[in-house]
């Protein structure tokens, strides 16, 4: 009978239990299967399961010596279902590709699988990652577990939920315009958008195409770091892949170093914020000071980060995805439309002009962190809303242009090339949880894991998740 005590351990502490020889990756996968049949029902988390896949590996790892299988040694984890695993479906939450098996699998699948990683299943997505409510065509919609009737957001909502209710211990993500960063907020985990190049991918239409990354999300910072380490380092096949570091993340976090002055920022100056969000992010971004850490109200000049993020997104949907609108366009949702015609109607000036902007807004971000080791903010302006609203429509009064304006607080940080992490920080007081944005110096990883550390043991939210999926309240 599998244990489904383990699904409330953390992930650092069963890769211990498998480098002891306490567990075995099948345990886990058992363990998993069951939970998963228990609860997935409710919030639709993980829509397509590959578990004889999984067993198929693990029994293959099982031969090798305990210290030959990885940092990982065995653990199980979900993968966004954007992405090819060989001989598992790939959706893309698409109905142009519901019935697509992968012939071979992406590099950070590749990757994970070689540092002792079991891929068992696929995390849920909108159509194409498009938008931050998870929901598509294919299989639906899918629930934050802390009120079934509100979002998950997205686009890693699958992922973010998965872990939420402990159908996972640590899960992959993406992230353009918070794709990690938004869920993790809403279903009160971590989840963190690396640097450019931090994390190994396929490359796809463009060798340099970089608003999107690849990230951990997990349930705690350490178990986060742990997945970072995992997933990082160079791969020949994508050229931007950065070397992996002498120092891993896990030591980072378990040995950090302390930030000396902070930022926080409700809005960057650019966004509406709900009130009760600024006033749990805020309060939170003071409690660094229970630490001897100064905290101040400062952002950098962000002003761009509108016009410039709308011009990038819709050249990265017009270079990928207007052969699909051109001989498929029926089967598209109209957010995915919309973004593929913004960008094929753009001129060259206004390419430009934008990749100008980001160099600028960059520059100011990089003279920002001679000042300030970290700047907070909301990770979201919102808490999650109801499930049945595609997007955020308006917030604090403010109406939006499109559909993805709202996330402005996060695309921001992502034009300026930083990591970031969205960490729990607190809930509403209708019970919800509220994320708060911690923003490092491009390549700054360890510092920005460390000082979520400090903050993650101020703040005392860890713990928190798994849970059972709540009903509406």
């Amino acid at each position: 009978m599998a244990d489904q005590g383990l699904v409330r351990a953390s992930a650092c502490a069963i890769v211990g239990k498998l480098e002891a020889g306490d567990l075995t990756p099948l345990d886990l996968l058992d363990v998993l299967e069951s939970r998963i049949a228990e609860v997935d029902c409710k919030v639709n988390a993980l829509p397509t399961l590959c578990f004889e896949r999984a067993r198929t590996h693990a029994k293959a790892l099982m031969k090798k010596p305990a210290g030959e299988r990885g940092l990982l040694a065995g653990l199980p984890i979900p993968i966004k279902d954007l992405f090819n695993v060989e001989g598992v479906r790939n959706t893309q939450g698409s109905p142009i590709f519901k019935d697509t098996i992968s012939s071979y699998s992406d590099i950070v699948v590749e990757h994970l699988e070689e540092n002792g990683g079991m891929v068992y299943a696929k995390s849920n997505t909108p159509e194409f990652g498009a938008g931050a409510n998870t929901f598509n065509e294919v299989f639906g919609a899918t629930r934050n577990p802390w009120d079934t009737s509100r979002s998950a957001a997205g686009s890693s909502g699958g992922a973010a939920v998965a872990l939420a209710t402990g159908m996972a211990w640590l899960a992959h993500g993406t992230d353009m315009g918070g794709s990690l960063r938004n869920p993790a907020s809403f279903c009160g985990i971590v989840g963190m958008r690396p640097s450019i190049g931090r994390v190994a991918h396929t490359p796809s239409a463009m060798i340099d195409r970089n608003l999107t990354v690849h990230g951990p999300m997990a349930r705690n910072v350490e178990d986060l770091a742990l997945l970072l380490d995992a997933m990082s380092g160079e791969h020949p096949p994508d050229p931007l892949s950065l070397p992996r570091l002498p120092k891993s993340f896990l030591s980072a976090v378990r040995s950090p170093q302390m930030p000396k002055r902070v930022a926080y920022s409700r809005d960057l100056g650019i966004t509406p914020v709900d009130p009760e969000v600024a006033a749990i992010t805020r309060k939170a971004a003071l409690r660094f000071a229970e630490a001897g850490v100064v905290v101040e109200e400062a952002h950098p000049d962000l002003h761009e980060a509108h016009e410039c993020f709308h011009v990038l997104r819709a050249f990265d949907f017009a270079v990928t995805k207007a052969e699909l609108l051109r001989e498929k366009r029926d089967l598209l949702k109209p957010e995915v439309i919309w973004n593929i015609e913004e960008g094929l109607k753009l001129s060259v000036e206004q390419i430009a002009r934008a990749e100008a902007q980001r160099v600028t807004m960059t520059a100011r971000v990089i003279e920002f962190f001679k000042s300030y080791d970290l700047l907070l903010t909301p990770a979201t302006i919102v808490a999650p809303f109801p499930i049945e609203h595609r997007y955020v429509a308006e917030c604090a009064g403010k109406k939006f242009d499109n559909y993805v304006e709202w996330l402005g607080i996060v695309y921001a940080i992502t034009l300026a090339c930083c990591p970031a992490l969205s960490l729990p920080c607190g809930f509403t007081a209708k019970g919800l949880p509220v994320g708060l944005q911690m923003v490092a110096r491009p390549r700054g990883e360890a510092r920005l894991l460390a000082g979520a550390k400090v903050l993650e043991d101020i703040l005392g939210l860890r713990g928190t998740t798994p849970i059972d999926p709540r009903p509406p309240k």
